[in-house]
């Protein structure tokens, strides 16, 4: 009986230690795409600076065109931008070289960040039970889906026009904008990444649902205080800025809105699940 005892916790042992190797290899696969990927932006200085981070700081970026075009339907030029007046300066010994593997890895995380979730989701499904694994069927596709719109949003819509009010904001004309550029690429990257991790709302809340947490009732109930959290998460994962806080607040709201219909669907399911097996 002892022996058998011992057996048991040596198995239990051995599958708790198996459980951690699976994870190290999830892990270590994640970090390599990440790294990957980083190397492949780092070798691609002109692109990634010139192309990607110092695109939304130039007139011709594609929101300032749709703008202008849109100014010009209305007969206005008041949308169009000919200038954003800001320097951008290195001021640390360092600080371009810093930049350049900082800025790498966040864009290999990015790039990377479907294939990393695909990696978690692999380690965690087949602890899930069979009812558990079909209700979260296509979660690797959704929370990428919803990731990628949100880093869309924060590129195009978000970084362009906290740029342009950043650059354009004057509290004398004596004083001149030369921004520091671990300044503006940390704007940046946190405009564009805190956009792809808010908008992961919907999917946070469908999970919730399933679990008895949230519901449709709650959310409507708690709205009001939603939206200070809303705009409190802003104001963590963007520059400290009006400007951001309001612009990623409105669609924070709208999927808020949106998860409640989502939330209301989960009970909607439950309930009659519930009266088939009556």
């Amino acid at each position: 009986m002892e022996k058998l005892e011992i057996n048991n916790e040596e198995e239990k042992h051995m599958s708790f230690l198996d459980h951690l190797e699976e994870l190290r290899w999830h892990i270590i696969r994640s970090l390599v795409a990440i790294v990957v990927l980083a190397i492949a932006a780092f070798s691609s200085k002109s692109f990634v600076f010139d192309v990607l981070i110092f695109g939304p700081s130039k007139p011709d970026f594609w929101t300032f065109k749709i703008l202008c075009k849109a100014g010009n339907l209305i007969n206005s030029d008041a949308l169009c931008i000919d200038s954003i007046p800001f320097l951008i300066q290195s001021r640390n010994m360092t600080g371009q070289f810093t930049m350049h593997l900082i800025s790498s890895f966040i864009l290999g995380f990015i790039v990377a960040f479907p294939y990393i979730f695909w990696e978690i989701w692999r380690f965690v499904g087949p602890g899930l039970h069979s009812t558990e694994r079909k209700v979260s069927r296509g979660a690797v596709f959704f929370v990428t889906l919803l990731f990628t719109i949100g880093v869309l949003f924060g590129y195009y819509i978000m970084t362009p026009l906290a740029v342009n009010f950043l650059a354009n904001y004057q509290v004398s004309e004596l004083v001149v904008n030369e921004f520091d550029i671990t300044s503006y690429v940390t704007t940046v990257t946190t405009l564009v990444m805190g956009s792809g991790i808010l908008f992961q709302l919907p999917m946070v809340v469908y999970f919730l649902s399933k679990v008895g947490i949230v519901t449709p009732k709650l959310m409507k109930n708690y709205r009001r205080h939603a939206i200070i959290v809303i705009l409190f998460l802003g104001a963590m994962l963007t520059p400290p800025d009006p400007l951001s806080q309001i612009l990623i607040a409105f669609p924070l709201f709208g999927l808020y809105q949106f998860s409640i219909l989502i939330s209301a669907s989960v009970e909607r399911k439950k309930l009659k699940a519930e009266k088939e097996q009556i």
